[in-house]
């Protein structure tokens, strides 16, 4: 779905937001989405609050529509929260991925396992429109509809209207109204198409329906740290989770998507395509896992990582049945560092819903994929708040802009922008902590190391805690 934003609604958003962007020094309306200034940097800061979301228990596809999935109210507070829970990372093409890393404070890795090594909207208070936990506009009555099931194409006639559900689609990611949508005709949309009108839970391309008005009133939010030390200081940071597409190498971690039914996870006309195992071109499912190869991911594909331990029982909480469920990355304090291009295909959108030409890197509460990321909203944590933070997302085909927008009962994005690395690699960092949330702009040398000294940690912090030409604050506290 699309939700367009008006100039007054973008206007009073951005003053409950009480940001402290760049947008002061000049601002341009390009297609319903707002930009601001080139940066290097942008900081989130009072991100965490206190507040609940609905938490799905419970998922039957056999049900009677309006009552297929069941929640319970969860509560939250502190610093990140509820993004201090276990987290996700999604990628959509056009992307190389070429390396990855978590981090979190020695202190907290020392009580974790180190892993074993195995060799998808939106519209920010900018206007964003892609789903990145939305579904694509489903088929009318009497279209065709084709899907990859169990590896096998099949197509059938759509005699199902979807009139039985009434509740609105709530969008995902972005507040700014872009013409695009993180739904496309690739058979990994399925739950779009089945998701009885239902919109977004975290999904690319799925920040349509949010409204930024609204961003401070259904969760109380936490001082922001304006401290330049991280709250771990006093150790290193370990690496968790390692990924480097060149030597093939991958520790830690799981790459998914959402072919569900084939090869592994499943598939119902109820609920769509589970997550799956991801082949190493990320464009169909795996029987097990398997590395991401050195590829250029298309627009059509979302990879997901999660850490490589295996959900087991309800140490995860609640997942679909038969879909394959593993651990996010967790806690109040962690890390994130990419290196990745997002070249210009060249493509262009042949509708509304097309997310050509528009790569994106974004976070959700891993919940999410684990139940329902694209379809019925009342089978997804998405809607009532449970969290999204999009790093990266280009809103337009073939814009050379990168926006970031948070997602939640606490909301808002920043319109000073990344320039879209097209022909060379970009490294960048992303940490979590002191409830704040940084993103910046790395040296081409930058290593992933094994080990991130503290220092390291906290120059990135502090040095993005300052608002300048080249670093944009934006605070989350009215």
């Amino acid at each position: 779905m699309k939700y367009l934003f008006t100039a007054a609604t973008l206007f009073a958003a951005s003053v409950v937001a009480d940001k402290r962007d760049l947008c002061s020094d000049g601002s341009v309306d390009d297609g319903g989405n707002w930009y601001c200034q080139a940066v290097e940097a942008i900081t989130y800061t009072g991100v965490g609050g206190q507040g609940s979301y609905n938490r799905i228990t419970n998922m039957n596809p056999d049900a009677d529509p309006g009552s297929q999935c069941s929640s319970e109210s969860r509560g939250y507070s502190g610093n990140l929260s509820p993004l201090d829970e276990e987290v996700s990372m999604h990628f959509r093409g056009p992307l190389q991925l070429k390396q990855f890393a978590v981090y979190i404070p020695t202190s907290t890795s020392k009580r974790s396992e180190r892993r074993s090594a195995h060799v998808r909207r939106h519209a920010h208070a900018h206007g964003h429109g892609h789903q990145h936990h939305g579904r694509e506009a489903d088929p009318a009555l009497g279209d065709m509809v084709t899907a990859t099931i169990d590896g096998v194409v099949q197509t059938w006639l759509n005699n199902w209207s979807g009139q039985e559900t009434s509740a609105p689609v709530a969008s995902s990611s972005s507040a700014e109204s872009s013409p695009t949508s993180t739904v496309d005709t690739h058979e990994n949309w399925l739950p779009h198409l089945f998701g009885g009108g239902q919109g977004h839970h975290g999904g690319h391309g799925g920040h349509d329906s949010w409204d930024e008005t609204s961003a401070s009133s259904s969760a109380a939010p936490s001082s922001p740290s304006q401290t330049g030390s991280s709250s771990s200081s006093s150790g290193g940071w370990g690496r968790q989770a390692y990924y480097q597409a060149s030597s093939n190498t991958s520790e830690g971690l799981v790459f998914l998507n959402h072919f569900g039914g084939s090869g592994s996870g499943t598939f119902d006309y109820t609920f769509g395509n589970s997550l799956s195992f991801s082949s190493p071109d990320g464009q169909s499912g795996a029987s097990d896992r398997q590395t991401l190869e050195d590829c250029t991911l298309p627009s059509t594909a979302e990879v997901i990582i999660m850490s490589d331990r295996e959900c087991s029982g309800d140490d995860c909480g609640y997942s679909r049945p038969d879909t394959v469920a593993f651990h996010g990355f967790d806690g109040p304090s962690k890390a994130f560092f990419f290196e990745f291009q997002m070249p210009d295909s060249g493509e262009t959108a042949s509708n509304q819903w097309d997310p050509a030409n528009m790569p994106a890197i974004w976070m959700l509460n891993a919940q999410i994929p684990r139940t329902l990321q694209y379809g019925q909203a009342e089978c997804s944590c998405w809607e009532s708040g449970c969290g999204e933070f999009d790093l990266f997302e280009v809103l337009a085909p073939g814009d050379s802009r990168m926006k970031s927008t948070l997602h939640g009962n606490i909301a808002g994005g920043d319109s000073d922008y990344f320039t879209r690395p097209t022909d060379r690699t970009m490294k960048a960092a992303m940490i979590l902590d002191n409830n704040n949330i940084h993103l910046k702009k790395l040296e081409d040398d930058f290593d992933f190391a094994s080990d991130i000294d503290a220092s390291t940690i906290s120059e990135i912090c502090g040095n993005t805690l300052t608002q300048s030409k080249l670093v944009s604050l934006f605070s989350l506290t009215g």
